[in-house]
């Protein structure tokens, strides 16, 4: 896996994330990590779409990486995590931190048009609030593939919780 630099999206990346999404990518910006080959893992994609606004910046489309974490999440490994979350002040510090990185990255993405237009359709707070994954309670999990995929981005409490877990399931 490699994390690619800043390059403006190519014909052949927007193709590639169609065949993976099904469909035509709405608001792509970017390919923050690919395989080595070049075959997108995780996308970026617009904080506001056709004037909707969209908190989920980071979205696994990499088939493996997403059927691993659908079965891991059939299994009930978010009400495991969950509970070991709970139960533990630090990581749940830790989580706080890991939205309010994301929020300010987000805002990063987001230049003065889209933030002016944000403000203008009263979404400003929708995106202020939310941080990995659109997740309002800074405490809880929702989703292991929003999760992860900020992970493979900038590293975090619950993806770190997932890698740990598959290596000791001997899957990693």
């Amino acid at each position: 896996m490699q994390r690619k630099s800043r390059l403006p999206l190519t014909i052949q990346q927007i193709g590639k994330v169609a065949v993976l999404l099904g469909r035509k990518p709405r608001g792509l910006e970017d390919v923050p990590v690919a395989q080595e080959n070049g075959q997108p893992m995780v996308i970026r994609v617009a904080s506001l779409v056709e004037d909707k606004p969209f908190p989920t910046l980071f979205w696994l489309i990499d088939p493996v990486l997403c059927y691993r974490i659908d079965q891991a999440e059939a299994n009930g490994l978010i009400k495991q995590l969950q509970q070991t979350i709970d139960e533990s002040p630090e990581l749940q510090q830790a989580m706080g931190e890991d939205h309010r990185a994301h929020i300010a990255l987000r805002e990063t993405f987001m230049g003065d048009p889209i933030k002016q237009r944000l403000q203008q359709l009263g979404f400003q707070e929708v995106l202020s609030g939310k941080g990995i994954g659109g997740i309002a309670d800074f405490t809880r999990i929702r989703c292991l593939h929003t999760w992860y995929a900020a992970h493979l981005v900038v590293p975090n409490t619950v993806g770190a919780l997932l890698d740990q877990w598959w290596q000791e399931q001997g899957s990693n």
